[in-house]
């Protein structure tokens, strides 16, 4: 007897793109570590809840330790009887509070939530006093004295456009590019009390969004000088060492291509570089 499934069944798998929020504070991250709590071990287990069965989702996004997300994406083949609503709802249902799935949508077959996507945004939370606040703490990181919002903007201008950012992270992968294009960034005012950086690219190094923020921060507060910003974009020069405290930091957003030749031609840009 032939036990291999029909075609008919077959088609009944299908490639779905989920939208997902976490809180990172009690993450190690999102990449799966073994047995170690990541979110992408937490949605793998709520998915074989459901009957998934490949060996592992991929995400947009590889966000630190303590890094949150309010629009991470994630991409999984699932077989699923029920509407978009239900699959989100099933899945929440099964997943730890700190972890939820905004929406579930049926996708393109070839749809991958990495190589797919054309930018990522993140915004990086600061915020004046004191003292520390508990309620705004976890998801911030708090500076006294305050600093101006518009010496930040002045020296984030010099982020703008395609450098080798090697003196702002490393790779995913060992030897390999350090290039990334910045398409926006700049300091928003949240309050008189707050400020939120927000940087959109096409990819970003490890670390290297925590570790713009801190040499701002270190410029606003007279520690570099914008010679020093200058030289390590430029030139890839290490300017003060440091990094900006996880908790600050959230991937807000995840932009992809409107239509299926955008995505192909996206690929096709991807594989030649």
């Amino acid at each position: 007897m032939n036990i291999d499934s029909s075609p008919e069944e077959s088609l009944l798998v299908e490639r779905y793109k989920f939208t997902i929020s976490y809180n990172g504070t009690a993450f190690s991250g999102f990449q799966r570590q073994g047995e170690t709590r990541t979110v992408q071990l937490e949605m793998e287990k709520a998915l074989r809840k459901l009957g998934w069965k490949e060996e592992s989702i991929t995400g947009a996004g590889r966000t630190d330790s303590g890094v949150h997300a309010v629009g991470q994406v994630v991409s999984a083949a699932l077989e699923w009887h029920h509407g978009e609503e239900q699959l989100r709802n099933a899945l929440n249902a099964v997943l730890p509070a700190d972890l939820a799935v905004l929406k579930a949508e049926k996708s393109d077959p070839g749809f991958n939530a990495r190589y797919d996507a054309l930018s990522r945004t993140y915004c990086y939370r600061i915020y004046f006093s004191p003292v520390r606040l508990p309620l705004v703490d976890d998801f911030s990181w708090r500076i006294w004295p305050g600093l101006e919002i518009e010496k930040l903007n002045r020296i984030s201008r010099h982020f703008m456009g395609i450098h080798d950012f090697r003196a702002f992270g490393s790779p995913p992968r060992k030897d390999h590019s350090t290039v990334r294009e910045i398409f926006r960034n700049g300091w928003e005012k949240q309050s008189d009390d707050a400020f939120c950086f927000v940087i959109e690219a096409n990819a970003f190094l490890y670390h290297m969004v925590r570790r713009i923020v801190f040499l701002q921060t270190a410029f606003g507060r007279g520690s570099v000088t914008e010679e020093d910003i200058i030289q390590a974009v430029r030139y890839g020069i290490d300017a003060k060492p440091g990094l900006a405290p996880a908790r600050g930091l959230t991937l807000r957003s995840v932009r992809y291509p409107d239509t299926d030749e955008d995505r192909v031609k996206k690929r096709i840009k991807l594989w030649r570089e």
